[in-house]
């Protein structure tokens, strides 16, 4: 993992020569001003590039100040670089989010409908719905693949026996359900739907906004966490990036689902705030 950021000590001399530092695994980027220029974005691209290319490791985090950097960034993703957002973790922290979700908003999930928007189930998400499936009062499934869904409906009733529903009526699917998680739907397909008007939906894998006029719910796009760190992390990644971007960087994304748990409950991982487009949890 290497994690690139914006210089804490501005060198004009540096910046003028987009002189970029490499100190153990952290990359500095001569950047002192808001926003550099397209020329400027270009050049520091390929000098990360060439620094990489020289690693074994392609993994890499982002700066919350250097991610504004937004031609520069996109440079970076054309590189085939995996560059952590955090999305994988926060589906992987499914159940952890709902908990702390229902927690700060005071509902019983012994009392609620949860509906999920999917159509690509990873095995992270099917070992959070087996979970899920268990301690609501009912669960929904919409998709587009409902006979691939059928499958899994009857694999958890007859491993588990618990019963859940698979369908994708866009008018009735998701005008009951008070908390939706949505995995997969983009804004343009979730906003075919009808939504109840005051419910609350967590989108895992990009930012979904509801343009509905009804609809006076919260969309939750984003998270962070706190946890145990296995090892000493300096003062500039414990305050220049997100924790859930570090933690996910240094995780086995290959690992099973409830390996992947065992590791979370070792490290303490705990959700601190789930952000809305107005809104913090």
């Amino acid at each position: 993992m290497y994690c690139i950021q914006e210089t804490d000590k501005p060198n004009f001399i540096f910046s003028i020569f987009n002189s970029i530092q490499l100190k153990e695994d952290k990359i500095i980027l001569p950047i002192i001003e808001e926003k550099i220029s397209s020329r400027k974005a270009q050049k520091l691209a390929k000098k990360t590039k060439k620094i990489l290319d020289q690693t074994i490791s392609k993994r890499i985090v982002i700066s919350e100040k250097i991610k504004k950097q937004e031609e520069y960034v996109n440079l970076l993703h054309t590189n085939a670089l995996d560059i952590i957002d955090g999305k994988w973790l926060f589906e992987a922290l499914s159940c952890k989010v709902l908990d702390y979700l229902l927690e700060k908003k005071g509902i019983k999930k012994e009392e609620t409908q949860i509906s999920l928007l999917v159509n690509d189930l990873s095995e992270n998400m099917l070992g959070n719905l087996r979970k899920i499936a268990k301690e609501y009062k009912r669960v929904n499934i919409i998709t587009n693949h409902i006979e691939k869904f059928r499958k899994i409906e009857k694999q958890i009733l007859d491993q588990d026996g618990i019963m859940i529903t698979v369908g994708n009526n866009k008018r009735k699917g998701l005008s009951k359900s008070k908390l939706i998680l949505n995995v997969d739907f983009p804004s343009e397909l979730m906003n075919q739907y009808n939504i109840y008007e005051n419910a609350i939906i967590v989108n895992l894998r990009g930012n979904v906004k509801i343009t509905k006029k009804r609809f006076n719910g919260m969309c939750v796009n984003d998270y962070d966490i706190s946890f145990e760190q296995r090892e000493e992390f300096d003062y500039d990644k414990n305050t220049k990036y997100k924790a859930c971007e570090i933690y996910e960087a240094q995780m086995n994304k290959k690992q099973p689902f409830q390996e992947v748990m065992k590791q979370v409950e070792k490290d303490r991982v705990n959700i601190t705030q789930l952000v809305g487009r107005n809104t913090i949890v």
